[in-house]
Order: structure tokens, then sequence, then C-alpha cells
């Protein structure tokens, strides 16, 4: 039987936790040398390398994530030992890992992540946010239980991986009140020449203003493009322009944001999508995001 040295196992988390040798040896209190040791023979054991250089920091190969998720595990389950044998018993918390893509509204997120959390307060919910490619190979791997996602995996992406419709909603057009109330007069025409912020042109929402833009013959003035939609909303409640949001939120939108809603693009819809490794959805978390998001956000 092969016996693992769960020594080398802890310097390894402890590295993959704080992201250099330097802090993780600052945290356990011993030499560098001594950890870097450590991390070659762990390494050598499992005959594949667990980190790869990333600038200063080093970054978790695919064999070293997997490793990590198991250590985490690991070293939970000690914790949670020596609480029992000290009179403190601790239920084990249920981790729910989401993928959320980069570009997916931050509020949206939170509506369809909000059922999740109402299951039990013993549900710990873990957010990851990245691109599409990357939180699929993480779905892959099964470090995450679910992608969050504005647009769908298509045969293109040489992934098993299942598209799972939450809903759509139309979009709108949201800015501070004086700039709102201005634009309100003879929309949409009154669009050319305003102030747009946008997000940039990955974003499926984005393509589909373009396109709508296009066909009503209009051009407003781009003044500035997000990855983050969040940094996005923030400019455009102190008055930098107006920008775009689904319907099927507006109202959170514009309490959150301090915004009014300008007016609604007809035929801009943007859609939301659960992505899972199975077919069927299976988690209880992602059947109560599926559920709450069909009958209670998109109706």
């Amino acid at each position: 039987m092969d016996w693992m040295n769960y020594h080398h196992l802890l310097y390894f988390w402890m590295v993959a936790r704080e992201g250099t040798i330097q802090r993780a040896a600052d945290k356990l209190h011993i030499g560098q040398p001594a950890i870097s040791t450590q991390l070659r023979s762990l390494e050598e054991s499992f005959g594949q390398k667990l980190f790869q250089k990333s600038g200063r920091n080093l970054q978790l190969t695919d064999t070293g994530k997997t490793v990590f998720r198991y250590a985490d595990e690991i070293f939970s389950l000690g914790r949670e030992l020596m609480d029992t044998l000290k009179g403190h018993p601790a239920g084990k918390p249920v981790r729910f890992t989401v993928g959320v893509v980069d570009v997916m509204p931050k509020l949206m997120a939170r509506r369809l992540l909000e059922p999740a959390l109402q299951l039990s307060e013993n549900l710990q919910l873990v957010c990851v946010e990245d691109s599409l490619e990357e939180l699929l190979s993480e779905l892959m791997l099964h470090n995450v239980d679910i992608v969050l996602s504005d647009v769908p995996v298509t045969a293109a992406v040489k992934v098993r991986a299942y598209n799972h419709l939450l809903g759509d909603s139309t979009v709108g057009l949201f800015a501070q009140k004086e700039i709102a109330r201005k634009y309100k007069k003879g929309f949409p025409a009154s669009l050319n020449g305003a102030p747009f912020l946008l997000p940039r042109r990955t974003s499926a929402v984005r393509r589909a203003i373009d396109t709508w833009l296009e066909k009503a013959d209009l051009h407003p003035r781009i003044r500035a493009e997000f990855d983050d939609t969040a940094l996005m909303k923030a400019f455009g409640q102190t008055g930098e322009g107006m920008f775009p949001g689904a319907m099927a939120i507006s109202d959170e939108i514009c309490r959150q944001h301090e915004v009014e809603l300008i007016g609604e693009l007809l035929g801009v819809r943007e859609q939301f999508f659960a992505i899972s490794a199975e077919r069927k959805i299976k988690h209880p978390a992602v059947l109560a995001i599926a559920s709450t998001a069909r009958t209670g956000i998109f109706i």
C-alpha cells in the first residue's frame, strides 16, 4: 500500500492557498528551503508537477488543482475532528462551488444564487469568476459544481457539458436621473450622439445591442467599454453615460445604482444559462436556482 506524507501535503496546501513559498513559510514559521524540498518530494511521489510559475507567484497545474481540492477536504475534516474532540461539534458545511462567467451581470448572478443560500444555513457558497473557457475546464475537473453564463456551450467547444436555460430578459437602458430624463424624450431616436457605457464586444448582449443600433440606424457616442459590468454601472451611477441592463431586474438596478430607466431596446434579449457536467440537473442547489429563475425572475 502506498502511504501519503501528510506533512508534505500540508505544505503543498499552504503554498497553494498563499500563492508563494515565502508567504507559506511565514504562515508555517519554517524556512523556504524546507518547503521547497517537501514540495519536490510530494511531486515525485505523485509523478506529476503540481505547480507552474506565473510571474512571482506559483499557479496550480490541472493535477495540482485536483490535489488541492482533496487536500482542502482532508484538512477541513481534520479541523472538524479537533472541534469535536474539544467538545465543540460543528456540522460539516456543504460546499457549493459556482463558476460565474466574468461578463455576467453581478446583480443577476446574485439574484440567481440567492435560492441556493436559502436552502440551508449549512451550505457554503464558493463563487469563482473567470472566462467561460477557464470555467468549463474547472467544470470538467469537477472543481466547480455549475457554471453561470450569458451564452451557451456550443459544439465548437470540445467539452462534454450541458446547457440549462434559466431564462431570458429584454434589455433596457439606464442612466442617472438627469441623463435619463433628457434622453427619454423621443426615445429611441434620441440615442443619436447619446453617451453610452457598454460591455466589451466579447459579451453576447453587446453584440445584440450593436446589431440593434445598426438596424435602427442609430449612432450613439461610446464613452467607455468594460469587462466588469459592475464597474460599468458604477460609472453610469456617477453620470458618465447610459448603460444596458436586464429588464428582469430593472427595479433592483434602479434602486441599487440610483438610476432611472430610459427605455427598452425591443428585440434585444439577454439569456442566462446554468452549464453542468451532467445532462440532468441533480444538485439540490442548482435545482433551487433553476426553479426560482423560471418562476420568480424570468416571468
